[in-house]
């Protein structure tokens, strides 16, 4: 159980981490590196920024979930 629960904690925070490089920041972050010249000819896709803030959320409460979890069986 303890183990499972480790092995899922540092896949939600590998996916956190990714989530947060693919959002736009200020200076387009890396997200805008990826899509190029693309934004020039069509706009910008607000609709990928929320739903990765959106994803973020989640990721970081279901992390702060399984730490406390983690820190009751330990």
């Amino acid at each position: 159980m303890k183990i499972a629960l480790l092995i899922l904690e540092i896949i939600i925070a590998i996916a956190i981490m990714a989530s947060i490089l693919l959002q736009s920041g200020r200076s387009a972050g890396f997200s805008g590196s990826i899509t190029g010249g693309g934004e020039a000819l069509f706009g910008k896709k607000k609709g990928l920024d929320d739903m990765l803030s959106k994803i973020t959320g989640v990721l970081a409460v279901l992390f702060m979930i399984i730490c406390l979890v983690w820190a009751v069986l330990v």
